[in-house]
């Protein structure tokens, strides 16, 4: 974590997130050039910036550097401090969008973060808070991170485009990560769900769940879709409504999809009965793919095994996604870590899609923000 060390440099503005977050957690600085240089609006995108803010609200000592376009970003990362905070979001993207980073990042702070998040809950772009609710907060416990304090709260909810939800998010702080082994993702024993709607019709809900039931159900009796229909203040500024299943297997393994009807006035309507049937067959195709962790949670573990102590972390994942591939070579360029990666074919016993089985040696890594008591 020597802040000496060399700095790493960047063109354009793919995988902003995923280096500024590796950039604080290694302490190396980064600079990004060129971003979106040759577009009619150049510059970082008000949700980007808005990042920024939020890395720099939980961080103590950063050093940011954006020049009058906004097309070259400097960060030199300080230390992780955490605190009770709080943060508007956007209403270009959802909290999702901003809880991703944030949940790779609160284990390592020095004091346990509780942050409050506005914006909109649920959208058809990033993960939504309940997705990530069922799937991240699971895979955080079988690292060690876990306690009373470990939770996601939707106080909220709120659609695109005017948002208006409200989550609290808290985890505690962890020395050292715990070493997993985790190659065997059980098989599929129930599937739990959350059909939510707001500033529409109550009925809408219940004409999802009819229509996502009438599809699992030829496959495993154990189902239950919960309805959530806020009302009032609870219920954001726009009207919308969507849908989250995950599927539990034997050994614990959550696989989840999910989706949300179009914003007000962008995009063609969608019926709730054809929202459901999609979504139904993405949690199907999302089994098939398999693994012991979904493909919205790749990085996630793959982080998390890097930063474990130096012991081998061994995880079965299904196809790797376009985002996780480019995630594993940043870990080598910030932390000089290698995955063996072994691809598994899906024989006549296995089914499904292939599967790949990642394996690191753990980096050790120690956190120094957290005061030793």
């Amino acid at each position: 974590m020597t802040s000496a060390s060399a700095s790493l440099s960047y063109v354009g503005c793919n995988f902003l997130r995923q280096r500024l977050v590796l950039s604080t957690l290694s302490g190396r600085p980064v600079k990004i050039r060129k971003i979106r240089a040759k577009e009619e609006n150049p510059g970082l995108r008000d949700f980007e910036a808005n990042f920024i803010r939020l890395i720099d609200k939980i961080t103590n000592g950063s050093r940011i550097e954006i020049n009058q376009t906004g097309t070259t970003l400097y960060y030199q990362p300080g230390l992780l401090y955490g605190g009770s905070l709080e943060h508007d979001c956007s209403p270009n993207r959802s909290i999702g969008y901003y809880l991703e980073s944030l949940l790779c990042l609160a284990p390592f702070m020095k004091h346990p973060i509780r942050i409050v998040l506005r914006g909109a809950t649920n959208d058809q772009v990033d993960p939504t808070v309940d997705c990530l609710k069922a799937t991240a907060l699971p895979l955080l416990k079988r690292f060690g991170i876990d306690g009373e304090e470990l939770e996601l709260k939707i106080v909220r909810r709120g659609m695109p485009p005017k948002g208006g939800g409200e989550v609290i998010f808290s985890c505690p702080v962890k020395k050292a990560l715990m070493p997993i082994q985790y190659i065997d993702p059980g098989k599929i024993k129930r599937i739990r769900g959350v059909a939510y709607s707001v500033r529409v019709s109550p009925q809408i809900a219940n004409r999802i769940v009819d229509s996502a039931r009438s599809i699992l159900n030829k496959f495993l009796p154990d189902i239950y879709i919960h309805t959530d229909h806020m009302k009032g203040t609870s219920s954001g500024k726009s009207p919308g409504f969507g849908l989250t299943l995950v599927a539990e297997t034997t050994n614990g393994t959550f696989l989840s999809a999910e989706l949300a009807s179009s914003p007000q006035g962008q995009g063609p309507a969608v019926l709730p009965e054809d929202l459901a049937i999609n979504c139904a067959k993405l949690l199907l195709e999302e089994i098939h793919r398999g693994g012991c962790v979904d493909s919205t949670n790749q990085s996630l573990v793959l982080l998390l095994m890097t930063l474990g102590q130096q012991d081998v972390s061994k995880v079965l994942l299904g196809p790797l996604s376009p985002y996780t591939i480019e995630f594993l070579r940043h870990l080598r360029s910030y932390f000089q870590v290698m995955f063996k990666i072994e691809s598994k074919p899906s024989g006549e016993e296995r089914k499904g899609g292939d599967k790949v089985l990642m394996t690191c040696v753990g980096i050790g890594f120690s956190n120094l923000s957290k005061t030793v008591k």
